[in-house]
């Protein structure tokens, strides 16, 4: 972007400058002679400007100082002495907590205040106890990151991950150690020990800040030379001794022997674990060894053709998945998770893994599907570039944590020819890698096995450990330390002077450079629509010939095109409609027929791989009424494609064998589906929400959970029944009037954009009009037409921690005239530092807590997560709503700018990338029907709202969620809260509350089988009585897309 003018000599020198010769990126790294701070530039065009801050911190306990320092920086800093005044100012400069910012102005305004609260942050007593960890008047535990370590400390995967590195990495490795925080050790962990920390790692030479975007170079070095003049004397000189962490750390021992272990975590639910296994890899350094494995891991593990997805999942039916992850330490450690195995076979499995991962590397390698994962590789990376920033920020990350200073590592970045080398690999090098770092490599395994005794356990020694510190503190002691909590919240909500934010004005939205797209549309796309006129809508008018089919296009600068297919369900009968999660887990892994002859699903799969980047298929997020088939390829294989889709709707083989392997799929997750607090509350409100006739209800857990572990028995029973239900289904969806079609890319590129679809058409009635889309306020139930009618506390066993949802009438239009009001006012309310944010958060009631309003259902929204106390919580938001809404409480007009940058920034967040700002206007024009820039007229709407319009929409809409005659209420929380929490709920005013399990909003859809459920055999005895929720997000609706890749 345009630079501003430089001061006559920067103290930060220019390492290098990168030009990356597979997308059009530049990479410039900067060094300070001051200080030995580095910084990267990656120039990206769009409407965002990333900044990652990435510090070197190693520590040798579990203590969490590393995790505190995340929150405890923030409180204010050596010049900016007030809690929350960063969050203000980054919602002021259009940004996120992480610094992501809406435009480069906002950036440069707020780095300088980001940075010193970094390296010269306050670390007072009291911010460290309202923040880390405290014991409340109650005696209860608490504390900001307390609750959020109560939140995960004990799930499965925690408890296996941590257990994994105590055998990986010995006593004095770093990565052995729980950064996070320990609950045991974050109650005993002093402000001293965090200050001689921070102290210890946060030192400019040990920092590199990654930016990504549009930046001015010239600015952000002035800026960032201001910045070292204010912190030169308060930190130690270039020159001063300083152990790199990590790098002049201990180095990481090699395994001598192999281990598996067992591990036990909290579940009512017995019978499916995990299995997980471990290895130290290759050096980081090694560019070639990590690209190699990279590309074998793929191969391996990376498809369901791939050979563990392919024999573990498929053919053998020995989990839900087998996935593949690594993690970047001088070593590469290579993660093998094998979810959902049957609790007595989990040794089995293990054993079998070994086995296979041995015998693969005994025998020749399938060497034409490694150079296809190879290519596929190559074309992801470049996709990517294309998609996110983070893509380059995480290897420069790595880059500083254990690469050399001098930059020769990041080079290597420029180009990828590491892929042409391993290229030429032969079979017998591939099987001597694989051997050396998997194969014949020691490892570690855990054996996650779900244990309903560690459940009772936990909860029983819980309460013994809060009444025994109860007691011992007495009551004295316990007013002793309310009155030590109170102070401390008195000190760290200091006012912020208005005369400190008016030094910092709101950008303006111009410099924010939001991306545009040119729209087109062919056949049915056009009914009812205002006529483009438009070089792109030219060429498409030139190539569509008598076409009916609706397709819409989007035109941008990209290598690749992006097809989306949308088909409704409104057709689908009641009884089959929870059947489409069979058909979303089966679609691309069945056989189909092509020129009359047989092809099994591995060659489909294969085919798909060489033809495209990315390919998935779901529920659409914007109207989960509705499912979506996505397709990412090259201009060139965009013929291909047509046809590829022709084959999967209309001749797919609906194979018996394949369809019994997705259900087992399918039902296997179930029990591990349920772990999870949030997507229960989710999962029990679309049951309740929704009546039958949604395909989002129908695709949840608690329908899934009794229909299609009955499907799978009637498949064996019955197994024509079953395939004409399915086929079925299947001609219901693939009607041309049921299809409306996204094409967006460079159209120039296409030789045939419309004409094209002739390959799937040609035999096609088309003369039927298209139909209409599915209103989802149709399928609401009483429970969401007329809220205040219910309240339900669901307790699992697998938490530790409180989630809850409340629900109230509210707006279902975008049209409606207090729709500005209510987005400014949730905005001002749930701002970082706001009134939400300080009451709930800021006293360690909650981690977060979000409003959201759902214009497909007409409903606004509270959430809380991970709470040690709902209750109180939901006491502390309600008294600030109710007082901004009566007038008691007032927003100042810093609060309302930020209100309003903060939408700014949401809308930027929207379409971040070129194809993200395609989706975006697909979305709104075809599936919500409203303007493709709807965003920016909203934008112009809530710059004019009112204070006393902000207090009429809060009292309309949002002081009723907290009214039980008003609002529903929904919980999911630790088995040890349930008892008081009802007690509590009652006094509230919810006098209805039921205490109810998830089996208790289970629905079958009328569908019985001969003999019940328990007829299957104990082979697949499946347990069931879980959810998860239907696919529209929770935190409101504004207009987007999300599209998945497989």
């Amino acid at each position: 972007m345009p630079a501003t003018k430089a001061r006559s000599q920067s103290h930060f020198k220019t390492v290098q400058t990168i030009d990356l010769k597979y997308c059009p990126v530049t990479f410039t790294q900067y060094e300070s002679t001051r200080t030995g701070m580095r910084c990267v530039v990656v120039d990206q065009k769009g409407p965002k400007v990333n900044g990652y801050f990435a510090l070197a911190t190693e520590i040798h306990d579990d203590s969490g100082a590393p995790h505190t320092l995340e929150h405890l920086c923030f409180m204010g800093s050596k010049s900016y002495r007030y809690k929350g005044l960063l969050d203000k100012l980054a919602t002021r400069a259009f940004s996120t907590y992480t610094l992501e910012t809406a435009g480069w102005d906002g950036f440069a305004q707020i780095l300088p205040v980001y940075l010193e609260h970094l390296i010269v942050p306050t670390l007072t007593d009291a911010g460290c106890y309202t923040e880390v960890h405290h014991i409340d008047g109650a005696g209860e535990d608490s504390g900001v990151v307390y609750s959020e370590m109560q939140g995960v400390q004990n799930q499965s995967g925690e408890l296996m991950d941590l257990q994994a590195r105590r055998l990986l990495f010995p006593e004095g490795i770093g990565f052995r150690y729980e950064t996070g925080g320990m609950m045991e050790q974050l109650r005993v962990l002093t402000a001293q020990r965090i200050r001689d920390f921070h102290k210890e790692m946060y030192q400019p030479k040990n920092m590199c800040l990654v930016l990504t975007g549009e930046v001015d170079h010239n600015d952000l070095l002035n800026i960032l030379d201001d910045f070292e003049e204010t912190i030169i004397d308060d930190v130690p000189s270039l020159d001063a001794p300083f152990k790199r962490p990590w790098v002049e750390s201990k180095p990481i021992p090699a395994l001598t022997k192999t281990v598996v272990e067992r591990c036990e975590f909290p579940e009512e639910d017995e019978s499916m674990g995990e299995v997980m296994a471990g290895f130290l890899g290759p050096d980081v350094h090694d560019q070639i060894a990590c690209a190699a494995l990279g590309v074998l891991l793929s191969y391996l593990c990376g498809s369901s053709i791939s050979v563990m997805e392919n024999t573990l999942v498929e053919r053998e039916q020995l989990c839900s998945s087998a996935s593949y992850s690594t993690d970047t330490r001088p070593n590469l450690v290579i993660w093998f998770v094998l979810s959902s195995v049957e609790t007595e076979k989990l040794a089995e499995v293990e054993e079998r893994l070994f086995k296979l991962l041995k015998d693969t590397a005994a025998n020749p390698l399938d060497m034409p599907y490694m150079h296809d994962c190879i290519n596929r590789w190559r074309r992801q990376i470049k996709l990517r570039c294309e998609n996110a920033g983070d893509f380059f920020a995480d290897p420069i990350i790595e880059d500083h944590l254990y690469g050399p200073r001098d930059g020769s590592e990041l080079r290597e970045f420029a180009d990828i020819k590491e892929l042409d080398t391993i290229q030429e690999w032969t079979d017998q090098q591939w099987r001597d890698f694989m051997r050396k770092w998997m194969s014949d490599a020691h490892h570690v395994s855990i054996l996650g096995v779900p244990s309903k005794a560690m459940s009772k356990k936990i909860t029983n020694d819980e309460k013994a450990r809060v009444k025994a510190q109860q007691e011992k503190l007495g009551e004295e002691g316990l007013k002793e330390l309310a009155e030590k909590l109170k102070q401390a919240k008195a000190d760290n909500d200091k006012p912020i002077p208005d005369s400190l934010l008016e030094q910092f004005p709101v950008p303006d939205t111009q410099s924010v450079h939001f991306i545009s797209t040119t729209t087109a549309r062919s056949g049915a796309a056009k009914t009812g629509m205002q006529k483009l006129d438009n070089s792109v809508q030219r060429i498409v008018d030139e190539d569509e010939g008598d076409s009916s089919l609706f397709i819409h296009f989007e035109n941008i600068p990209s290598n690749f095109v992006r097809i989306k297919f949308l088909l409704g369900t409104s057709s689908l009968p009641v009884e089959l409609k929870p059947l489409l999660s069979l058909y979303l887990m089966n679609f691309f892994t069945t056989p189909v027929m092509e020129d009359g002859k047989r092809v099994e699903f591995e060659q489909l799969v294969l085919d798909l791989e060489r033809e495209t980047v990315g390919y998935g298929i779901d529920l659409e997020r914007s109207n989960a009424e509705m499912l979506y088939i996505a397709f990412e390829t090259e201009p060139d294989s965009y013929e291909k494609i047509i046809r590829r889709i022709r084959t999967l709707l209309f001749d797919a083989i609906h194979d018996p064998v394949r369809l019994h392997a997705s259900l087992t799929k399918i039902l296997v997750d179930i029990p591990s589906e349920k772990r999870s607090g949030s997507s229960m509350l989710g999962a029990v409100e679309a049951m309740l929400s929704f009546d039958q006739t949604s395909s989002g209800r129908a695709c949840g857990t608690l329908a899934k959970s009794l229909y299609l572990k009955r499907t799978r028995k009637l498949l064996k029973d019955d197994p024509d029944r079953v395939i004409s239900q399915f086929t079925e289904l299947c001609k219901s969806l693939h009607r041309p009037e049921n299809i409306r079609i996204r094409v967006a890319g460079n159209i120039e590129t296409l030789p045939n954009p419309v004409s094209a679809w002739k390959s799937l058409t040609s035999t096609l009635d088309l003369s039927k009009p298209l139909e209409p889309l599915i209103d989802r306020k149709e399928k609401l139930t009483d429970y969401a037409r007329k809220p205040g009618s219910a309240s339900y506390i669901i307790p699992l066993s697998s938490i530790d921690s409180s989630y809850a949802r409340l629900a109230c009438k509210g707006i279902d239009s975008f049209s409606h005239p207090d729709l500005a009001a209510l987005i400014v006012a949730q905005a001002a309310l749930d701002s970082v530092e706001g009134p939400l944010w300080v009451a709930v958060r800021g006293n360690g009631l909650a981690y977060g807590t979000n409003c959201g309003y759902r214009l497909s259902t007409g409903l606004v929204s509270f959430s809380i997560s991970r709470s040690p106390d709902i209750y109180k919580a939901y006491m502390a938001a309600k008294e600030q709503v109710e007082g901004y809404a009566s007038g008691k409480l007032n927003f100042d007009k810093f609060a309302l700018e930020g209100a309003v940058s903060e939408i700014v920034l949401n809308m930027a967040n929207e379409q971040p990338t070129m194809a993200a700002a395609a989706a975006t206007s697909f979305t709104n024009q075809v599936v919500l029907g409203i303007a493709k820039d709807w965003s920016h007229q909203m934008l112009a709407k809530v710059r004019d709202v009112t204070p006393e319009q902000i207090r009429k929409a809060m009292t309309k809409y949002m002081v009723p969620l907290f009214n039980p005659k008003s609002a529903n209420l929904l919980v999911t929380c630790a088995q040890i809260m349930t008892e008081k929490l009802e007690e509590n709920l009652k006094g509230a005013g919810f006098t209805s509350v039921q205490v109810k399990a998830l089996a208790d909003f289970e629905d079958d859809y009328g569908l019985e089988v001969p003999g019940g459920d328990d007829a299957e055999g104990d082979d697949e005895d499946d347990d069931e009585d879980d959810s998860q929720g239907d696919d529209e997000s929770e935190d409101g609706e504004t207009p987007g897309s999300s599209e998945g890749s497989g």
